[in-house]
């Protein structure tokens, strides 16, 4: 049964992968048995985690490039074939969040939040399906966020390109799945990263979103490892087209901390 689950042979391109949940779930698919190759634009950041991968028993090599540049993200998958001969799984998940109220914001803002999270997954995406359909087998994952399906105030380049995750997710499912390969996506909530350091470093303002979660506390990175293999994996083989929660019960559940008696 644990054979479903194996990577063993598969080679996976995780974005975002020098810190937070990429990091997290790029050490999950390398300890599967995946050789992922690491993508984000810190060099330093990638080396260590590269580092430690190895040194854990597992195979990861870096790919710096910046999502943005459209002759670098189209690139990578070129780079990686002529390395490694194939590529079977694309984990989307390197985001941009940046907070503007909407009167005082800027098409700027706009601009670089939706080339980060929605422009460079559909040409990664693209570029990764070539190969992908003509070994007829592939993995897709694309991250979005719980605002893939609610809204959230001063957040709106955010949220409208996670609801974009979620569409572009659903779309290239039906399009790619009749060549055995699928599209999915995960949905996190609140996670205990460096990017929601505004948040956590501040403790009411941490209480009011745990307040939110239906377990009462916040996910740690590596809760987000069991999901990318599931649907990396032969075990999510009949799995296409959806957008898996992993948040502790935020866009599903409404958690109201008050007594309610009968």
């Amino acid at each position: 049964m644990t054979d479903l689950f194996s990577l063993r042979g598969k080679v996976a391109l995780v974005t975002g992968a020098s810190r937070g949940l990429g990091k997290a779930m790029a050490q999950a698919l390398a300890k599967a048995g995946a050789t992922v190759v690491l993508a984000a634009r810190d060099t330093h950041r990638l080396a260590a985690v590269a580092e430690g991968i190895v040194g854990a028993g597992g195979s990861a090599h870096c790919g710096a490039f910046d999502l943005t540049d459209e002759g670098a993200a189209i690139a990578v998958v070129p780079r990686i074939l002529e390395r490694f001969g194939h590529l079977d799984i694309l984990l989307n998940n390197a985001g941009l969040c940046m907070w503007s109220e909407f009167l005082n914001s800027s098409t700027e803002e706009w601009r670089r939040t939706l080339e980060t999270n929605l422009t460079a997954p559909y040409l990664l995406a693209r570029e990764a399906a070539r190969p992908m359909v003509a070994q007829q087998w592939g993995r897709i994952i694309n991250i979005g966020s719980y605002v893939s399906v609610l809204g959230r105030e001063r957040l709106q380049a955010y949220v409208a390109s996670k609801h974009g995750i979620a569409g572009l997710t659903k779309s290239l499912a039906g399009e790619l799945g009749r060549h055995g390969v699928t599209c999915n996506a995960i949905a996190p909530g609140f996670f205990l990263t460096d990017m929601a350091e505004p948040v956590t470093r501040d403790p009411q303002r941490m209480q009011v979103f745990t307040d939110c979660i239906a377990l009462g506390r916040w996910g740690r990175p590596e809760e987000l490892a069991g999901a990318a293999i599931f649907l990396a994996s032969e075990a999510g083989s009949y799995v296409n087209g959806h957008v898996l929660h992993v948040d502790g019960g935020v866009a599903d559940v409404l958690s109201l901390r008050i007594a309610v008696s009968s």
